[in-house]
């Protein structure tokens, strides 16, 4: 059995006049994320996971953000586009986790919905997926508010009958 793990990480700051999306979840919120696409950083972060895990590079080599094609794009397309590249590559998602870092909104709340779109888009059983939430208690910039971070893991194996 082959098995690899891979990390991802992303951050925006906080902008008026956007929606608040985190893994493919509109939260409500006075502010939205800065960013080229939705600003999704739960899926940017699980997408770098995913390609890192495979060694296929990372979200910017598929998703570059000077691209107008991913102009305002749901994040939730670029994990959908990772999640059918592993299976071309032929590996197979074990899990994955994320952890959202923010002092606010509380997404306590959101979190199951959060677990639930990201199986669907990923087309795993809720309990291979994982997301938490918390806060730096008033540290670094998403301690003093100013936008949300996540920090992502992802485990795959090749699928069965795979030359990997």
């Amino acid at each position: 059995m082959t098995l690899r793990i891979g990390c991802g990480f992303d951050a925006h700051a906080f902008a008026p006049a956007r929606p608040l999306v985190l893994a493919g979840v509109t939260v409500p919120s006075e502010m939205g994320l800065a960013g080229h696409s939705d600003a999704d950083v739960v899926i940017h972060a699980l997408v770098d996971a995913l390609l890192g895990a495979a060694a296929l590079g990372d979200i910017g080599m598929y998703f570059p953000s000077h691209d107008p094609r991913w102009k305002d794009q749901a994040s939730a397309l670029f994990l959908t586009y990772a999640r059918d590249l592993l299976r071309q590559h032929g590996w197979r998602v074990v899990n994955i986790d994320a952890t959202v870092i923010a002092q606010r909104p509380r997404l306590a709340p959101y979190i199951q919905a959060m677990r639930l779109r990201l199986a669907e888009l990923l087309e795993l059983p809720l309990t291979q997926v994982s997301v938490k939430a918390t806060t730096t208690d008033g540290l670094g910039f998403t301690g003093r508010g100013e936008g949300i971070a996540c920090s992502a893991v992802a485990l795959l194996e090749a699928a069965s009958g795979s030359s990997i």
